[in-house]
């Protein structure tokens, strides 16, 4: 039961526990447009849980993602995660929206026609937001360092080219989300500036135009070769690292080391090195995150663990 001074109490049905230990700020009514109403409460943050030195990080503790159409996340770990397949969901609500536009505006039947579009219009948002949830979940979960690109998104939603694919994709949705999460779980979160990081070479830094149908990358500086995305998704969590001060030093874990001597052929592109980037990548469907929340086929018991 809400209780509101002044208004009334009023029976709710709770979408999870307020802890008992947590104090209500204050609480919001909202009507959605389906004519259901929906109370949001705001508590005392809890304080935030104390993040791991980036010295104590090892490599397979951090990962670098790279968004997109096609694969709507591809990291440094060589998963790449499908765009969530909405498209039963928008051919209904086209259907439904021809039909309104057939009712008298205003009419009985125009105002359950609307109710009707409404209701499609909320599915295809909660289908979405379920699914960035859960995948931003997974990572700052899994992850003690993310790196990902500071997409203007407003600015390419400016542009006439697949504005409606980049506004269904909702990257900044997205990356909000896990900015939070990752606060949340004391994991280290860095946005990087995007240019280049398709264009780039991950193991010597020469950059080669790509035309959006090519999708795989293969340097003719040093030969490397590796996904489109995946080559992108390195150069993130490497130009992530800079950002953070993470280089050569004392105590710096002998993997990121690693990583690191990797990347040196940038400076000496006449002498190339072995790479420690990863190149088979393993595509998951975006309808595993939906349903188990997480996008990897095998599991370490620590990881499950920490998930759980």
């Amino acid at each position: 039961m809400l209780s509101l001074s002044k208004l009334a109490d009023i029976p709710i049905e709770c979408h999870r526990d307020i802890p008992d230990d947590e104090t209500v700020k204050e609480a919001t009514l909202k009507k959605e447009p389906t004519g259901e109403w929906y109370a949001s409460f705001a508590v005392d943050d809890k304080e935030e849980p104390p993040k791991r030195s980036l010295a104590e990080i090892d490599a397979d503790e951090m990962v670098g993602i790279d968004v997109g159409i096609l694969k709507y996340a591809h990291d440094t770990d060589g998963t790449a995660v499908g765009s969530l397949d909405l498209s039963e969901e928008r051919d209904r609500l086209e259907r439904e929206q021809r039909n309104l536009s057939r009712k008298e505006h205003g009419s009985n039947n125009w105002e359950k026609q609307r109710q009707t579009v409404a209701e499609c219009h909320q599915q295809i948002k909660r289908k979405r937001r379920d699914f960035l949830h859960k995948l931003s979940n997974y990572y700052a979960q899994e992850y003690d360092l993310v790196a990902v690109e500071d997409l203007d998104v407003k600015g390419m939603l400016e542009s006439p080219s697949n504005s409606r694919n980049t506004a269904s994709a909702a990257w900044r949705t997205f990356l909000s989300v896990l900015e939070y999460k990752c606060k949340r779980e004391g994991t280290h979160f860095v946005d990087v500036e995007p240019e280049g990081t398709t264009k780039e070479c991950a193991q010597c830094g020469v950059e080669t135009d790509k035309p959006l149908w090519v999708r795989e990358h293969s340097c003719p500086a040093c030969g490397f070769e590796a996904d489109r995305d995946a080559n992108a998704a390195w150069n993130i969590l490497s130009r992530g690292l800079t950002n953070l001060g993470v280089g050569h030093s004392e105590g710096t874990s002998p993997e990121i080391e690693d990583f690191w001597c990797a990347n040196e052929s940038r400076s000496d592109s006449s002498t190339p090195v072995e790479t420690a980037l990863a190149v088979e990548t393993a595509v998951v469907s975006a309808k595993r995150v939906v349903e188990t929340g997480s996008p990897c086929l095998k599991k370490t018991p620590t990881a499950a663990s920490r998930q759980g």
